[in-house]
């Protein structure tokens, strides 16, 4: 490993304060409806895919890479520094209030402020000075601009999607701690999304089976991210319940049982999807449902690209090798790497999976991806460009022989003829 590493004495974390912007995405999808509703601009309302979209991507390239390190001494001390989970902790409660404002904006909340219901909730509490003001031109503004349309609707939905897919990221920090706390708030930020089984088979399934053919989150080289998407999303589900099954088995109880981590996970999004139904009433479910869809549509294309093409070689006893960081795409992009709490850094997660954010490492010796994981995503929505792409990079990392990637098998064949003609099976 070889990067720009500090003296432990002199050495501080420059990005400190720059990891609260990670909230920014969890924040979003209230700002833009609070922004919309005082402008009249309903554009605003698809900000939190616009942010992750065009935002994001565009800083990225105009600010570049950051490959320095934390001395390995500075480690240990930087890993107990509550700040850095206070950062974490309030990205869940942010996440969690803007479900629940968006979710009642779209169930009618935006008909109530245009009915005047924002002001009469204000003259009934008393509320002056500073914040009557704002809210009667909210109220003035969402008259003049009239209910909400689809596309709105969908806006909303998809900007409370993006938050909520980034908060599975925020579930992957905290699924990989002990403390009962965290493990309780990684579960709530699963909850949107009904994504809860993410916390059994990313910790027990993917991290095993990485960079395999056994793994459905490792995707293969030919394989485009829709064909990926299906398989990823039914056989990690299936392979999660296996697990559970498995393990509560040993312990000689049934796989329908209160200790199944991957029921009880799922029973938070029961009570927050019930809750939000009971109080706003049948009208919220497609909201609920579109916003849940693209959530983990975001993990997985996230999934698809952080492994795609890359293979552990068998040894002589049939065991894979041992995963190294060669075997996940890297970025030192700065900028997606703050919104993402240094998720792309995948190499040093997957060597040491309970490492916290602030101390990833870079690796030189890990693949690295032309852009950051934001910009990749657009790339991998387009399986004909995505390929353009990556293809050759991927053949670049194992010298041109393509037998050593994760093939496809419904294309190895041509991809055989396509990279190495002089390659039988």
């Amino acid at each position: 490993m070889n990067s720009t590493v500090a003296a432990p004495g002199i050495w501080t974390d420059g990005k400190r304060h720059l990891w609260w912007l990670g909230a920014l995405p969890m924040a979003t999808p209230v700002l833009s409806g609070i922004f919309a509703l005082a402008t009249g601009v309903q554009t605003l309302w698809w900000s939190g895919v616009v942010v992750i979209f065009g935002l994001i991507p565009m800083i990225d390239g105009l600010l570049g890479e950051d490959r320095s390190n934390p001395p390995e001494t500075i480690v240990p001390d930087l890993e107990k520094q509550t700040y850095y989970r206070w950062i974490i902790y309030s990205c869940v409660a942010l996440m969690c209030l803007s479900v629940v404002t968006t979710a009642w904006m779209a169930a009618g909340g935006v008909d109530w402020i245009i009915g005047g219901g924002l002001m009469q909730w204000a003259q009934a509490h008393h509320l002056q000075g500073g914040l009557a003001g704002p809210m009667s031109y909210i109220t003035e503004r969402a008259q003049v601009h009239g209910t909400i349309g689809w596309f709105t609707y969908l806006g909303m939905a998809m900007s409370t999607g993006a938050a909520t897919g980034i908060a599975i990221n925020i579930a992957h920090e905290l699924g990989h701690k002990t403390k009962p706390l965290e493990q309780f708030l990684a579960k709530v930020a699963l909850a949107p999304t009904f994504y809860g089984h993410f916390f059994v088979e990313h910790n027990r399934g993917h991290h095993v089976r990485v960079a395999t053919p056994e793994d459905p989150a490792s995707s293969r080289l030919g394989e485009s991210f829709w064909v990926f998407l299906p398989r990823s999303v039914w056989f990690s589900l299936r392979s999660a319940w296996h697990l559970e099954r498995e393990r509560l088995h040993k312990q000689g109880l049934p796989a329908v049982h209160w200790k199944n981590t991957v029921l009880t996970a799922w029973l938070f999004s029961v009570v927050l999807w019930g809750v939000l139904i009971a109080w706003l009433g049948v009208t919220v479910i497609p909201f609920l449902v579109i916003q849940g869809i693209y959530g983990f549509s975001l993990l997985e294309v996230v999934n698809y690209v952080e492994h795609y093409g890359l293979l552990r070689q068998k040894l002589p006893n049939g065991r894979y090798e041992r995963c190294s960081p060669r075997h996940s795409w890297n970025s030192n992009r700065i900028v997606t790497n703050i919104f993402l709490f240094q998720l792309q850094r995948h190499s040093d997660h997957h060597a040491y999976p309970t490492r916290s954010y602030q101390a990833l490492r870079h690796f030189d010796e890990s693949p690295q991806l032309p852009y950051g994981y934001a910009s990749m995503i657009v790339w991998a929505y387009v399986p004909f460009l995505w390929r353009r792409l990556m293809d050759h990079r991927v053949l670049a990392h194992y010298s041109g022989d393509v037998r050593l990637a994760n093939l496809q098998p419904s294309k190895r064949k041509q991809l055989l003829r396509q990279y190495g003609t002089r390659y039988t099976d």
